[in-house]
């Protein structure tokens, strides 16, 4: 069996760079290119300017190129012609918002695509709207809530590693299943908290099949009558990891095989609270990668000497010793996306950055 199924990891998730020009739909907006495919799902962030506005802002094509969430708060779902408009077949446009197009502001977007088409899924007690890639295992799942247990299916195929879920219509929390804590534990994106144990109420107890994932009667993610969007992720073998590590607080730091050189790797320490951290291989294109963002803030890029990491042929290691991602003995979660496979599905193995 071939190692892996995705030679070219960018034909599912890539990330793009811009600078914004501030300019609104009816003169020309902003259009951004380099994605190399329509994006299903663009999570975007001002790199530098007035971090007191510039939140995160995640748009996907199953909810509408005009509504927007912001990961970092629980605010509801808005709705805004000019902030990204449209997607393109190799990116997005924009318009005057600044959030993503504020005049001069550098940025950035991770994309991922799903089907760029939905369809109905009833494998669920509540029937979901459905956009699935069964190859790189990433699916956008649209629902309404019942505040009582239920099942959404999520059309992947097989089972979750990784779900990201949050209530559209009310002031809720962003809600966090990963494998590695399981269906008894919760996260929150837009939260630095530590691993809560009352996931039963979010996720019934129940950790996703092949076909559904389970829900409780939590509000901010099962809402009665409340819309809800949810990401879901499944491993990919030479694509994409969802697993845990454990820091040693060295700058010789802890080793993460992922069986991939990464593109994009988001962490989050479960034993105590700090932020989530997400890096990548485009704002930094060479060892050691320094450009750090936090998804649960709107603050603009750190670069500071404390936040190092080496992405190499197989996984990424640690060069710094801060708690937020290798603190000694400290317990972490991680998401990671490739830029390409350790060996491809011809045997040809990655070279190091």
């Amino acid at each position: 069996m071939a190692y892996t199924t995705i030679d070219k990891p960018t034909d599912y998730f890539n990330t793009v760079l811009w600078v914004g020009n501030g300019t609104a739909i009816g003169s020309g907006g902003k259009t951004v290119t380099g994605v190399g495919f329509q994006p299903d799902w663009v999570w975007g962030k001002a790199r530098s300017g007035t971090d007191a506005v510039d939140n995160h802002v995640l748009t996907d094509a199953v909810r509408g190129a005009t509504k927007y969430l912001k990961c970092n708060n629980t605010s509801a779902e808005i709705t805004d012609s000019e902030s990204l408009t449209s997607f393109t077949s190799d990116g997005f446009t924009l318009g005057s918002n600044g959030q993503l197009n504020r005049n001069g502001n550098n940025c950035v977007a991770w994309n991922w695509l799903a089907s760029n088409t939905t369809a109905s899924n009833t494998d669920g007690s509540i029937t979901s709207t459905v956009s699935a890639n069964t190859t790189s295992g990433f699916s956008i799942v649209s629902f309404t809530g019942t505040g009582a247990n239920a099942t959404v299916g999520h059309g992947l195929g097989v089972a979750p590693k990784m779900i990201i879920v949050k209530n559209r219509i009310d002031a809720q929390p962003w809600w966090v299943y990963h494998s590695s804590i399981g269906a008894g534990g919760q996260l929150r994106l837009e939260e630095t908290d530590a691993q809560g144990s009352d996931g039963g109420v979010l996720w019934n107890s129940t950790a996703p099949t092949s076909t559904v994932f389970s829900l409780g009667d939590n509000g901010g993610a099962n809402g009665s009558s409340d819309n809800t969007i949810a990401y879901c992720f499944a491993e990919k073998k030479g694509y994409s990891k969802f697993s845990s590590y454990i820091g040693n607080g060295s700058s010789d730091g802890t080793f993460v095989y992922t069986g991939f050189k990464p593109a994009f790797v988001m962490t989050k320490v479960t034993s105590s609270a700090d932020s989530w951290t997400l890096w990548d291989n485009t704002r930094d294109t060479h060892n050691v990668v320094t450009s750090m963002l936090r998804a649960d803030t709107n603050q603009v890029e750190d670069t500071s000497s404390s936040y190092l990491v080496d992405f190499i042929s197989n996984g990424f290691k640690w060069r710094a010793s801060d708690g937020k991602q290798n603190g000694s003995g400290s317990s972490y979660i991680y998401m990671a996306f490739a830029e390409s496979p350790f060996v491809t599905s011809t045997g040809i193995p990655t070279t190091a950055r």
